[in-house]
């Protein structure tokens, strides 16, 4: 190893030994004193000064460790002037400090006890003071954009609570324009909170100020534009617009009626569609009654995932029952009734459904279990935030490592070394995907022996096509992939050719050819047998033997001497 690169890494090592160092230390009374000026400074500060003293207890945290905030009470600190109606110095130094602290970060290590701060950031747009509300806002985004993208789902409950009814207009917006800004800087992981902030942003629709229903609806437009169902892309500014405007359902209802759905519907599909299906049912008219419990058994013919459509069965099935107890139309109990048996099917599984919070409890045990033994009280707060991250992972299927080891130990890091971070990360992978998805039951019907018996996942780019998926092929079968344009039937052929699949045996131990056609332009004129020689894997270089193989499985003499490659049908060239 070259000796600057020894010198960095030796570098990094003695600045880790030192933050574990002064995580650990006794305090000084220097130390302490010094804490202590500094956020008295705050509170006094000028407004000029502010900032400049907050970056200066930001590099203090910074030297000292994430500890540090409980060791000064700089913490509590922060939090008691943020509430101190009295002083709106005191406030601003507050938000100051926070912002400060966000930049500062620590490698994520700080993020876990700045996100709560969220809550009083949101309140504070009702300050009397101006330069209050735009420090506020200013410090809330910035804590937003900056946070770990795996860690969107985490703050968006924060966002929501700052839409309740009870709180102030102005804090609503501020909120409104946060869930905006997750939607545009980390849509990816966004997406996986549909279900959750529809519901919630619709009723922001119907507020009784002006400025908070204008914001809610462009939010909503910015929200379902995530929704990548092209059966109801065109359709969706009239679903949102039924939401301020009931009187529309109807008309609605009979221009999705009209729509073959042909797409996978996810989650955040059914997020969008259900509360507009379920007044549906609600209306006089039995037409749309009918129409709307087409749609549904339309729509969720299309669920793959039990899990997707459990939620929202609460939603549906009791109008269903009920509408076909009442209804005197025999055309409609009909559909009705098909509906019904289409939900109850889809909702139902030969596997265990495990809800959100079945899975928050499996995920906390497994970190736990994986922690070491004496972990100091004060990190209960990053166990409790890696917990909820790791959730979200799994709630979004995401059980990548690379993802895993990126997105975990920035909160690890804070009481165990990087090495010891990554390592538990990993741990906590492999036991959160198992503990968190159900088991198919084993079924060894069939005789013969097993060419393959493994799980896997599957992705192709950013895009997961497959998650812990059963594959299992027996010798002497033949096999088939059927699915639609653009599902992974291609990739899956490529990533076992390429050794790609975990569990797949490896060409030493199973011989596996992926033929593919796709002739080069410049070999398009080769003759047949010129071009099998040429391919890379085959046995024979021989000229007379692959001539005899080819007429072995029925190519003509004419083919075989006088065609080219460019000749042969797709089906043939394969």
């Amino acid at each position: 190893m070259p000796a600057a690169a020894t010198a960095v890494n030796n570098n990094k090592s003695d600045i880790e030994a030192k933050k574990l160092a002064a995580v650990s230390g006794p305090l000084s009374e220097v130390e302490t004193k010094k804490a202590k000026d500094l956020l008295s400074s705050l509170s006094s500060a000028s407004d000029s000064d502010r900032d400049s003293v907050a970056e200066e207890l930001a590099d203090f945290v910074s030297t000292h460790g994430v500890q540090s905030l409980k060791q000064f009470n700089i913490i509590d600190s922060v939090n008691k002037n943020l509430s101190n109606k009295k002083n709106a110095g005191a406030r601003q130094g507050a938000i100051a400090a926070i912002k400060a602290l966000t930049n500062k970060s620590l490698g994520g290590q700080l993020e876990p006890y700045l996100v709560p701060f969220l809550t009083s950031l949101l309140e504070l747009q009702a300050d009397k003071q101006a330069a209050t509300k735009q420090a506020a806002a200013e410090a809330a985004k910035n804590l937003v954009v900056q946070v770990n993208e795996n860690a969107t789902a985490v703050i968006v409950p924060y966002l929501l609570q700052g839409l309740g009814n009870s709180c102030k207009w102005q804090t609503k917006t501020l909120a409104l324009s946060l869930l905006d800004e997750l939607v545009k800087l980390k849509a990816k992981a966004f997406f996986h909170t549909i279900p959750d902030v529809i519901p919630v942003v619709s009723d922001c629709m119907w507020d009784t100020k002006a400025d908070v229903k204008k914001a809610a609806t462009a939010t909503m437009g910015n929200i379902c534009g995530l929704v990548e169902n092209k059966d109801i892309e065109r359709f969706i500014p009239a679903v949102i617009a039924c939401i301020n405007k009931p009187e529309n359902v109807p008309e609605t209802i009979h221009l999705l009626g009209a729509t073959t759905f042909v797409q996978e519907v996810d989650a955040a599909t059914l997020s969008i569609m259900v509360p507009l299906l379920s007044r549906g049912l609600a209306e006089r008219a039995t037409p749309i009654k009918r129409k709307s419990a087409l749609i549904i058994d339309n729509m969720c013919k299309l669920v793959d995932d039990p899990e997707v459509a459990a939620p929202f069965l609460p939603l549906l099935l009791p109008a269903l029952e009920k509408i076909q107890d009442v209804v005197a139309d025999p055309e409609c109990r009909g559909v009705v009734q098909k509906a019904l048996a289409t939900l109850q099917r889809v909702g139902t599984s030969n596997v265990e459904i495990f809800t959100k919070a079945d899975k928050a409890d499996k995920v906390t045990n497994v970190v736990h279990e994986l922690l070491p033994a004496k972990v100091d009280d004060f990190y209960g707060v990053s166990v409790k935030y890696l917990c909820d991250v790791a959730l979200a992972l799994c709630v979004a299927k995401n059980f990548f490592k690379d993802t895993w080891v990126q997105a975990l130990p920035p909160y690890i890091k804070a009481f165990l070394s990087a090495g010891d971070a990554e390592a538990l990360a990993s741990k906590a992978l492999d036991k959160c995907e198992e503990a968190v998805t159900p088991k198919d039951p084993e079924e060894d019907d069939e005789e013969g022996e097993d060419l393959c018996n493994c799980e896997f996942s599957l992705a192709y780019g950013a895009k997961i096509l497959l998650n812990r998926t059963s594959l299992r092929l027996k010798r002497g079968r033949r096999y088939g992939l059927c699915g639609h344009n653009g599902c992974g039937k291609s990739t899956l052929m490529r990533a076992i050719a390429n050794e790609q699949v975990e569990g797949f045996p490896p060409k030493s131990e199973l011989k596996t050819v992926y033929v593919e056609h796709d002739i080069d332009g410049s070999e398009s004129d080769t003759p047949l047998v010129d071009f099998i020689i040429a391919s890379e894997g085959v046995e024979t270089k021989e000229r007379e033997k692959v001539a005899q193989i080819l007429r072995d499985y029925g190519f003509s003499e004419e083919m075989v001497t006088s065609h080219t490659i460019s000749s042969l049908s797709g089906m043939v060239g394969r």
